[in-house]
């Protein structure tokens, strides 16, 4: 394959990974961090970082605006819950299990 094919390929299934947690809000970011250690917001700070990286102008809520459909503030109003006190628990243990490796 291409090197254009691949990109177009990863490049699909980035907006078909969006469309999927945007059809999801119920998924919380503390849920997706405990199981798959990143969340929304990862994501948005990778979006960032990536346009940085080619000289574009995109701050870090500008990129969360275009991962979650919407002004974040917004998201977090309509969709985000508190985070349980054994989420975090698992959260903290999670971050601490990485700072041993």
């Amino acid at each position: 394959m291409s090197n254009d094919i691949t990109t177009e390929l990863e490049a699909a299934a980035f907006r078909r990974l969006l469309e999927h947690l945007r059809q999801h809000p119920e998924v919380q970011n503390i849920e997706l961090m405990l199981l798959a250690d990143f969340c929304r917001n990862c994501l948005a700070k990778w979006y960032a970082a990536a346009a940085q990286e080619r000289g574009l102008s995109l701050d870090y809520e500008q990129a969360r605006e275009i991962i979650y459909g919407m002004p974040y503030n917004e998201w977090k109003d309509l969709y985000q819950l508190e985070a349980t006190p054994a989420q975090l628990a698992s959260y903290d243990a999670k971050q601490a299990l990485k700072r041993q490796s």
